[in-house]
């Protein structure tokens, strides 16, 4: 199996690992941070329905570059 296609797998498990999660989340307002794969906090954000916030760096519409690299990194 050649790295791209592993990398393909990889990067689809970790989309449907975050899906779940967000899936869980209240639509209340509250405050949510994202940690990288060392577990260190790379942003804190507050929002006023949680679901759809972090919903939102997931979502196809919210690609701007810096979110895009942000998204990478959780």
């Amino acid at each position: 199996m050649n790295t791209e296609t592993e990398s393909k797998k990889e990067e689809s498990k970790r989309s449907e690992y975050l899906k779940g999660i967000v899936s869980n989340l209240p639509e209340k307002p509250g405050i949510y941070q994202y940690l990288n794969e060392e577990g260190t906090i790379i942003y804190v954000g507050k929002a006023k329905n949680l679901k759809r916030r972090v919903y939102s760096y997931f979502s196809k519409e919210h690609e701007p570059g810096k979110t895009r690299v942000l998204v990478s990194k959780i």
